[in-house]
Order: structure tokens, then sequence, then C-alpha cells
């Protein structure tokens, strides 16, 4: 690909908190600003204290509250781009070149072409014949495996389902996933975090062109060679089902004294709690049911619940059980157990963990996430 210009003189900072979706506070040269973030994304697995930022100064006539733009991250010392703006200008630059396989010998007649109730970001024409592409930017990765949404997409969800109604009809449609990870091989729909976009992608494949694109970004922020990668749609037949495992994270504010089913009472300090289930079936459900203060007790959680704030739930759904596993490998990074807790029917000497600070922010955490809802299935590719 042609080093084109996307960015303009970008500078270097470093990390500190993200107060909200859409502003990062970190220090540029020693000194502390608020930036802005063009990116809903959680990132979750991208910002750590101490992550090197890459930002754009805004200039006189920017009417924003902010100085600077983020516009990529570095991990493990590779950059990723994060300026979802900017992804349909690549996603135009690699069309315009022949670069998306299905696509060569395609142009660009209009971008963001509305049709019906919806808006798409191509309208192309290939072999006289007019193409409609929907162009997502994917952050979320692995070791080898790249995965989009890092969050509920019901837009993306929509995107395809029209764009099989549109093919349907006769027309060519296909949608682009532009992963900004130069080390990826496999590109996969993320059906831990929103299972139903991920059933709708692999419905819609046979009538709709699905392709993922790996984009590698130089440390100036300039984008570099291209991979086709490869969609193990057989992994997401197996994977992509309501069960499997869950972690809820619960919050108690302050020390407490609990009377917990037959365990009796037990004290509690303040902080995170990690509690580790499975549903065999219906795991949405069993998740929403965690999530609700008005139920019986039935479980230890459930008196645990009544107690503390509902923090966030982590499904890690899987065709393999993995609900011991993952309690042996959260007590691992965890600071403290609960001796007995929610392990009744099974050899391990816990189910709940605690930890003093926000477990979605901390690195080792993160990492025990991104292996058992990610690399994991690494083996299934062999």
């Amino acid at each position: 690909m042609e080093k084109r210009e996307f960015f303009h003189k970008t500078i270097k900072g470093i990390f500190v908190r993200r107060p909200n979706r859409f502003i990062v506070e970190c220090t540029v040269q020693g000194r502390s600003v608020r930036a802005y973030l063009p990116n809903p994304g959680r990132l979750w697995e991208l910002f750590f204290p101490g992550t090197v930022l890459y930002l754009v100064k805004h200039d006189a006539s920017y009417e924003g509250s902010t100085d600077f733009t983020i516009v990529g991250v570095e991990r493990d010392g590779v950059p990723i781009m994060l300026h979802t703006h900017v992804n349909n200008l690549v996603a135009r630059q690699l069309i315009e070149e022949g670069k998306i396989p299905g696509l060569e010998n395609a142009s660009v007649i209009k971008p963001e072409i509305s049709i019906g109730n919806s808006r798409f970001d191509f309208l192309l024409r290939q072999n006289e014949k007019d193409v409609v592409v929907e162009v997502k930017s994917c952050t979320l990765v692995g070791n080898k495996i790249a995965m989009f949404p890092d969050a509920v997409t019901a837009r993306g969800t929509k995107h395809l389902i029209e764009l099989f109604d549109l093919a349907e009809q006769g027309k060519k449609t296909a949608v682009v996933f532009l992963v900004h990870w130069p080390k990826a091989e496999y590109f996969m729909p993320e059906h831990h975090t929103d299972l139903e976009f991920s059933r709708t992608l692999l419905a819609v494949k046979d009538r709709v062109l699905v392709k993922a694109v790996s984009v590698e970004w130089t440390s100036a922020l300039l984008p570099g060679k291209t991979r086709d990668l490869i969609i193990p749609w057989q992994v997401v037949e197996q994977e992509a089902h309501d069960s499997g495992s869950y972690i809820i994270i619960l919050h108690l504010s302050r020390d407490e004294k609990l009377l917990i089913g037959g365990l009796g009472e037990i004290k509690f300090k303040k902080g995170y709690y990690l509690y580790v289930g499975s549903a065999r079936v219906n795991l949405t459900k069993r998740i929403a049911r965690h999530r609700r203060l008005l139920k019986s007790c039935h479980w230890h959680i459930d008196y645990l619940r009544a107690a503390a704030e509902f923090h966030a739930a982590l499904p890690i759904r899987a065709s393999e059980d993995l609900e011991c596993e993952i309690a042996a490998a959260l007590g691992r990074i965890a600071e403290w157990h609960v001796k007995a807790f929610g392990s009744s029917d099974c050899g391990c000497d816990t189910h709940l963990f605690g930890m003093k600070e926000d477990p979605v922010h901390s690195r080792p955490f993160i990492e025990f996430l991104q292996y058992f809802r990610i690399d994991r299935l690494e083996k299934y590719l062999r």
C-alpha cells in the first residue's frame, strides 16, 4: 500500500485514564492533557496506565473542548490505529488499489449511500454491477485471532440483515472488517459479547461477501502491508451458542458481614468480587438473573448480590466445560478468595475471588480474559 498520510505530525503521549467513552486523560511532553477519542469501543485490552498513545494536535479552528485527538495506541510496541472516522478512508484506498479480495477492479461511486432507513459506507461499481459495502474497524485482537465487536452493536447486526435483504433482491453486497493489527492471521465475530451479531454474520455469509483484512501501521502512523485473513467458519459454528461459562463482577463499597446460605456468616472486605459460573443452556438468561435484585436466594452468589453493586458480566461462550479451569486461572491472579463459595458441586476450593481495584483495568485480568475468549481458540485452527 502506498504510504498515504492520514494523520499530520503525530506526537506520543502516555495513557493515564479514560473517564468516559470519548475522553482520555494522558500526559504529553510531561504535561497533563485531556484528548478526544474518536472510538466508542471498550478497548479494555489496549488502555492501561503507562501505555503509549499517538495524538494529533488541533489547529486554531477546532471548536472542541480538547487540544488533542487520540489516533492510535501501542500494543507490544506495535501501533494500532484507533480513529474510526479514518477507517473508511483507509478502506477506500484499499478498494481503489484492488486489495480487498472479492472487490478487485471495483471503483467507488459514492461514499455514505442511503438505502431505505439505513446508511452504508460505500456504493461501488464492479463489472458493470453495483456493490453495497459496509466497513467495520477492528481493534480487538489476541495473538493470531482478531474479533469484532468489542461491545454489543445492534446497528451492526441491523446492517448485516439489510445487506442480506439487498442480496436477496439481486444486489451484490459486502461487509469488510479492517483489522489494525499486522500479526492477525484469523478473524472471527466476537460471540462472547455479541452472540446475535455473530450468529447473524454466520447466517448471511453465503449471500453477503464477508472479508477481513489486516493493516500494518508504522511508527509514523502510515499504513503498510495488508493481509487477507482466514475466517474459520467451522469454529464460529461450533462456538457461537448461548452456553458456556461466565464471570460476574460485583462491588462492595465497604466491609460487610453477610449470611450466605449454608456457609453461614462470612466477613467480606470492601472491593471487587468475581464469581465464576456456567450454564449449559440459556447463558444470557442466567446472567440476566444475576443482574436482578428481586429474586429468591438459591445460590451463594444470590446472597452476595443482594448486598453488592452489579459491576459487569463477562460471558465466555464455549463448546467445552471451562468453569473449573477458569476458576483455577482466576485464583492465580486474584488477591483473595472466599473458601467453598459456589463450589459445592465440584472439586474447586471456591468460585469467588476478590480484588481491591476494578479488574477490567488490570492487565493480568485482561490477559486472562483474552486467553479464554480469544487465544484458547487457536487449538481449533491447527
